[in-house]
């Protein structure tokens, strides 16, 4: 039987980091950045988890 293949676009998104928690871009971060003041931008830098209730789903997209 082949191997399962991961979704690609999960792939993209979604990374698991080394204690294994599954992490996210924060959104928001992609047009409209004139009306958005610069604290809203510097909160939306970086990396967050993945809530709870979506981390099986994550998980199974990206074949783990």
């Amino acid at each position: 039987m082949p191997k399962m293949k991961s979704h690609s676009g999960a792939k993209k998104r979604f990374k698991v980091s080394g204690s294994g928690k599954l992490m996210r871009t924060k959104a928001g971060k992609n047009h409209m950045m004139l009306r958005k003041s610069s604290k809203l931008k510097r909160n939306m830098d970086g990396r967050t988890e993945v809530s709870k209730a979506d981390q099986k789903q994550v998980r199974k997209l990206l074949g783990r």
